[in-house]
């Protein structure tokens, strides 16, 4: 078996580099991505297309499963916030060999994202530059269409503030989260939550990574007592000063962890965020920090420039416990979820671990 889904991944493999990507990569990356979502929709309501789509890219292995926050996983590796910002296409995305999913990031308000051009492929850096801007339904729609759904993979929801100047004021954009997390809440929607505090493209900028504004947010929201996980999405730009005051907060506050790490801002462009290897470095070593700094305390999710199973594999024994992506699947191709998977049981043999929870934080002392 293990075999001939080695052979199978290597065929799909071959056929996205030499054909399928070639032919993707000639249009704008904007316009190919809600090609992707409107056909991930179809594919996801029909069951003969599902067991297609199962056949061509699952893989699992007992190895791979994990109960983290009373959630089970059947593999580690997500599909990152900021592709299916309307949870649209769950339904496939189990299918595809993803382990979990994260949608959004969803806000208060509807809103349709930044002006002029939003995303650029960084080809010779394995990138992508992103300024969309939260671009999405609002969460009133998208919680409505979601009451009720069930999924045979568990899906987190990564909630901001709307994307407009009124939510530059604090309490606007407090108010903003709080909101959007206490109707998805209410109506039971999605297996965790995500702070993104972090967002690189929207008016404002960051405020809430700033320690004052953060506890007024955490504040807010330990009123709402929220039955679910609740996790945090960093910069990779912060200072370790800022981490630290970040993790102390979170601590007092019960926010159970972290995902590590957004798009970084510091790159050559003057606006938008960058995704890839171009912030893996700074994430890898995000990640390394926080769990040098709290070791198990909190659940760590880490994201940026996994193009592979050992690019995953790394950031697990630097102490994650689950990893995303999304860049690594535009440049390699959707076979890439069940090559990362087998490749992490392999990687786990060969280093004696029966489990990949056995794994996360061995390279950390």
């Amino acid at each position: 078996m293990e075999k001939f889904v080695r052979m199978r991944n290597a065929v799909n493999s071959f056929l996205y580099k030499q054909l399928l990507k070639r032919v993707f990569f000639l249009f704008d990356p904007e316009f190919m991505h809600t090609r992707f979502i409107a056909i991930g929709k179809i594919l996801g309501k029909y069951k003969l297309k599902k067991r297609v789509v199962h056949s061509i890219f699952y893989y699992e292995n007992p190895s791979l499963k994990q109960e983290i926050l009373g959630i089970k996983f059947d593999n580690p590796v997500g599909l990152s916030a900021g592709f299916d910002k309307n949870a649209e296409i769950i339904s496939i995305c189990e299918d595809m060999g993803f382990g979990f999913s994260e949608v959004g990031s969803i806000t208060k308000l509807s809103h349709s994202g930044n002006p002029g051009k939003r995303l650029e492929r960084l080809v010779d850096k394995k990138s992508i530059w992103v300024n969309l801007g939260l671009n999405n339904n609002g969460v009133n729609e998208i919680s409505r269409r979601l009451k009720n759904r069930r999924y045979k993979i568990p899906f987190g929801v990564s909630i901001a503030k709307t994307n407009c100047r009124e939510t530059v004021n604090d309490k606007i954009g407090r108010e903003d989260y709080i909101y959007s997390l206490k109707k998805l809440s209410e109506l039971k929607v999605g297996y965790f939550y995500v702070l993104n505090i972090s967002c690189p493209n929207a008016y404002g900028g960051q405020p809430f990574s700033r320690l004052g504004a953060y506890e007024d947010l955490l504040k807010g929201i330990s009123k709402i007592k929220v039955k679910k996980p609740i996790f945090v999405k960093l910069s990779p730009d912060l200072t370790k000063k800022n981490v630290d005051g970040i993790i102390k907060l979170s601590a007092k506050y019960g926010i159970d962890g972290f995902i590590i790490s957004n798009l970084t801002k510091k790159h050559e462009k003057d606006k938008g965020g960058v995704s890839g290897k171009l912030v893996e470095g700074k994430a890898n070593s995000m990640l390394k920090y926080v769990y040098s700094k709290t070791h198990g305390k909190f659940v760590l999710i880490g994201v940026g420039g996994i193009f592979s199973a050992e690019d995953a594999y790394k950031k697990i024994r630097l102490g994650a416990s689950l990893v995303e992506l999304i860049t690594g699947m535009i440049y390699r191709g959707p076979q890439v979820i069940g090559e990362i998977n087998q490749g992490l049981v392999e990687l786990l043999k060969k280093d004696g671990f029966n489990n990949i929870g056995e794994a996360v934080g061995a390279d950390v002392k």
